[in-house]
């Protein structure tokens, strides 16, 4: 799997369904055949990134 935003393969499984990119610190949940994007902020909340990518790049065909 790549990261739709760095195209990075420095991926991390961190839970059920939900990983997270070490190359631009973004984390990525799976569902449904598709992944959300979220920015960590400096409080611990998530910040939703889904908006700046085509439905295509969120599209993930392959099992984990």
């Amino acid at each position: 799997m790549r990261c739709p935003n760095c195209k990075g393969k420095d991926i991390g499984k961190i839970g059920s369904n939900q990983y997270y990119c070490w190359n631009c610190f973004i984390e990525l949940t799976l569902s449904n055949g598709r992944l959300s994007l979220h920015q960590v902020e400096a409080d611990g909340s998530l910040s939703s990134l889904d908006d700046l990518f085509a439905e295509e790049e969120r599209r993930v065909e392959t099992d984990f």
